[in-house]
């Protein structure tokens, strides 16, 4: 049986294989509901969370939850702070470059735009608008690539912090996962909507882990695999994301 430890910082670099490790250590950003977040006793707490710990129980192994800055996740897993990501993280032949990942846990999800009521945003036109995302994200790279010519683009450290903005008039739109956005848009009452078309990126969600680490992937997807046949995967995403899947399991 697994034992989940909850740490507040990224630990010492370890040089082993994880799997030759005590414990393999999970990275998750702590601010991304309802993927991962810190519910309001400040411990980890969301769909990934959750999935990590059915994972680590399937697999038999002990694992820890470590909390790290979105923006240095992918450096801090290749320095050996910890051994995966489960933090939203798409699959992304950019990102395969520098890591690899796990089987996906969540299939491809439309990217989607959000604005207040009436702002009759031209989207085959863009001209002009600030356009929020989160840095280092897929939304980020796209945005910048086929909005960044006529608009202003801008990165926040958090989606919360973009949202924010949004709501205080200080963005036009924001471009975010729509399963991030979804609930969102459900609770602000309509003060803010969706606009705008879907747009896909990524081969969806999957963990991350450090190139050369087969026996740990090799790990993560047999669990992974119990998992999505059990139903375990989709009762999670049910539980989560409403009325999305069932998608794995028959």
């Amino acid at each position: 049986m697994k034992k989940l430890i909850i740490v507040g910082a990224a630990l010492a670099a370890f040089a082993a294989p994880a799997t030759a490790q005590e414990t393999v250590r999970i990275a998750t950003e702590g601010a991304y509901a309802p993927w991962n977040f810190l519910n309001d006793a400040g411990e980890p707490a969301g769909f990934e969370i959750d999935l990590a710990n059915a994972i680590c129980e399937e697999a038999g192994i002990t694992c820890e939850i470590v909390i790290n800055d979105w923006d240095s996740i992918i450096p801090n897993l290749l320095a050996g702070n910890y051994d995966v990501i489960m933090a939203g993280m798409s699959i992304t032949e950019e990102r395969l470059e520098t890591i690899d990942f796990s089987d996906n846990y969540f299939p491809p999800d439309p990217s989607r735009f959000v604005a207040a009521p009436g702002s009759n945003l031209d989207f085959a036109n863009l001209t002009g608008a600030r356009v929020g995302v989160q840095g280092a994200t897929i939304q980020a790279g796209w945005a910048e690539e086929n909005l960044g010519a006529n608009n202003t683009i801008v990165a926040f450290s958090t989606a919360d912090q973009a949202m924010a903005d949004l709501a205080a008039g200080n963005l036009d739109t924001i471009l975010a996962d729509g399963a991030y956005l979804q609930p969102v848009v459900d609770a602000s009452n309509g003060a803010i909507e969706f606009v705008g078309e879907e747009v896909l990126i990524g081969d969806g969600v999957g963990a991350g882990i450090r190139k050369g680490d087969a026996e740990l992937i090799e790990t993560w997807n047999t669990a992974l695999d119990a998992l999505k046949a059990d139903g375990t995967v989709d009762g999670l995403i049910a539980q989560w994301f409403d009325g999305m899947g069932p998608f794995f399991s028959e």
